[in-house]
């Protein structure tokens, strides 16, 4: 396990490290290497709160070229030209958008991307899971006794969304209860996001 260092000035509230694993290990790779890239251009796609965001910073503060975030929202006239001012500059365009496909109703830009290198954040394995977890509850300060991960891990969905909503929902039950974040903390955390236990096993 790995991670990447985000020295942004982006607030107290933003990460402070990406967690590179199996899920994206393959994307940070090909996004430190945009030389590498045909046409000079990447679509990044992934499901909601994997990153995807994170790494278009990253990728731009480096000064590897231009990131647009959330791409699939632009006009697709206007990412046709920064696509061909790509090719002309020779800078290289990540383009990121939400999900597993980008249904594209332009031609020529649906055709000049399908040509370009194409990445995907994947599910986390369990290491991973388990990093995710320590940075987001880094991020908030909230101190896990341990063993959380170890409880966790094996639970709960295989989801980017859900691991950051139960580390704040443990956050949240742990600060009404003005207790620590230890296992009565975690399993009603849990049973908020995932549904009660005795459903899960059924």
């Amino acid at each position: 396990m790995s991670q990447i260092a985000l020295p942004l000035d982006s607030g107290e509230a933003a990460p402070s490290r990406i967690v590179v694993g199996a899920g994206n290990r393959a994307a940070v790779d090909a996004l430190s290497h945009p030389q590498d890239w045909p046409f000079r251009t990447a679509v990044l796609l992934g499901p909601p709160r994997s990153g995807k965001s994170l790494l278009a910073r990253w990728f731009a503060a480096q000064g590897h070229g231009e990131a647009i975030d959330g791409a699939q929202e632009w006009d697709e006239t206007d990412l046709f030209h920064r696509w061909n001012r790509a090719q002309e500059d020779g800078r290289p365009l990540l383009l990121v958008a939400d999900g597993e496909a980008w249904d594209i109703a332009l031609p020529d830009l649906r055709s000049r991307l399908g040509g370009s290198l194409q990445l995907a954040i994947t599910a986390p394995d369990d290491a991973m899971v388990a990093e995710l977890i320590a940075a987001h509850a880094e991020q908030r300060r909230l101190a896990l006794a341990d063993g959380a991960a170890h409880y966790l891990v094996p639970r709960l969905t295989r989801s980017y969304a859900a691991i950051e909503r139960v580390v704040s929902e443990i956050d949240r039950i742990s600060l009404e209860r003005k207790a620590p974040a230890t296992l009565s903390v975690w399993r009603d955390a849990l049973d908020a996001v995932e549904g009660p236990e005795q459903a899960r096993l059924l």
